[in-house]
């Protein structure tokens, strides 16, 4: 690693654990005597040239990073436009890397942030400047290729797994009555690590979920209903789990609402819902349908130890590696074993994770369609294990921490970013 500071940012949508990658960087740079910067909302702050000096933050405060959900520094969705579209924004960042003597740059995402990372990596050569660049793994989609899981990933699948058998307990108490249909919705746009995730809420024949609809699959509205019609007659009730990202025959999202996000995916509204008017058109039923949202990738009040470690891990190796001298890579988790679960840390390149997705295996969605198999169990089970309960204040609610993140001044013009 060349001499200088190191520039962190988040990017995307934020998870429970993503803050821990943020303190593994901090606490590691601060051993090696190295200076951090943060981006103030991501790339956007790089581009801005709002930048956030770290080492005013307390140790302390850091420390309380890990157990603090949401993205400390701010995040945000934008992506870079290729080298040709927008040589400015490019010219831009390495003049902002220069002013500042930046020359690392870890960007903590997904798969566009990857591509980021990668891209700016190449730019630096090409301007003949000076900087390493280092993906780092975080995405509760757990769609990133190579690394066998995503930090983020492992506290929404616990937390979906435990609301989908709590509010299924729920529906039993009352399914003489009243509800017979529970219709829950969780994140996954192309991928369904997260719906399949639910599946570890039943353990024996009967258990809820009873149906899982999953993006790899096309969604056929009448073997769902039969599905649907036949759990209710011999169990009493159906939890249904939908992920955001199912699609009907035309390849058209049963939640798509028209618009777009920042990265030009279609923005989704809610396939729940329109799963629940199904279910009373043709079948009936009562029902209720719910929608986490935020909710299942906040809840930092039931992550995953497993999770929180490898969070942590991979900020600290990215530092690491950067020290080392390595550019273009991304640190990736290898599991080494299944029982007892092990794991490691190993550099992955990025253009051999930039733009590529992992959906789940045929061999983990069960031949009807609805489940999850013993493969996906044996996966699925040991990321979701541990507590690490944040600590609680005297008004019995979590105790998480606010950094002052105080301003770098400024050394360049003002720059129009998009």
């Amino acid at each position: 690693m060349a001499a200088g500071k190191l520039l962190y940012a988040q990017s995307g949508g934020v998870s429970a654990v993503i803050n821990a990658t943020a303190a593994g960087v901090i606490e590691t740079a601060r051993d090696k005597g190295i200076v951090v910067y943060a981006a103030r909302n991501g790339i956007l702050g790089a581009l801005r040239e709002e930048l956030i000096d770290t080492s005013r933050e307390a140790k302390a405060n850091i420390a309380a990073l890990k157990h603090t959900p949401g993205g400390a520094f701010g995040s945000c969705r934008y992506k870079l436009k290729s080298l040709e579209e927008n040589r400015a924004e490019y010219e831009r960042l390495i003049e902002v890397f220069r002013a500042h003597d930046i020359r690392t740059f870890l960007y903590n995402g997904g798969n566009d942030s990857a591509d980021t990372a990668n891209k700016v990596s190449k730019i630096g050569q090409a301007l003949g400047y000076d900087i390493n660049c280092i993906g780092v793994p975080k995405t509760i989609d757990n769609d990133l290729v190579v690394t066998d899981t995503c930090p983020g990933f492992g506290s929404v699948a616990k937390y979906t797994a435990i609301a989908v058998r709590e509010a299924s307990l729920d529906v039993v108490s009352m399914m003489d009555t009243s509800t017979k249909v529970f219709i829950i919705e969780v994140m996954g746009r192309h991928a369904g690590w997260i719906a399949a995730a639910a599946g570890l809420a039943g353990s024996a024949p009967g258990d809820a979920p009873h149906v899982i609809l999953f993006p790899e699959n096309v969604f056929n509205p009448e073997t769902f209903l039969a599905k649907v019609k036949a759990t209710v007659e011999k169990v009493g009730y159906c939890t249904v789990v939908v992920s955001e990202g199912v699609k009907d025959a035309d390849g058209k999202f049963l939640a798509e609402s028209g618009g777009k996000d920042a990265f030009g995916h279609a923005q989704l509204g809610g396939a729940a819902p329109v799963l629940a008017a199904l279910v009373r058109e043709k079948l009936g039923y009562k029902f209720h349908w719910a929608l986490p949202d935020y909710l299942q990738r906040s809840a930092r009040h039931v992550a995953s130890k497993t999770d929180l470690d490898q969070a942590y891990a991979v900020g600290k190796k990215a530092v690491e590696y950067a020290a080392e001298g390595l550019n273009a890579v991304m640190p990736v988790i290898v599991r080494t074993s299944d029982e007892p679960y092990k794991w490691k840390i190993e550099a992955a390149p990025l253009d051999k994770i930039a733009n590529h997705e992992k959906k789940m295996p045929k061999n983990f969605i069960s031949k009807d369609g609805f489940g999850i198999t013993a493969a996906a169990r044996r996966y699925l089970a040991p990321l979701i294990q541990g507590e690490a309960p944040p600590p609680y204040g005297p008004d019995g609610l979590p105790v998480y921490v606010t950094l002052k993140n105080a301003s770098v001044p400024k050394k360049l013009k003002k720059f129009a970013v998009g």
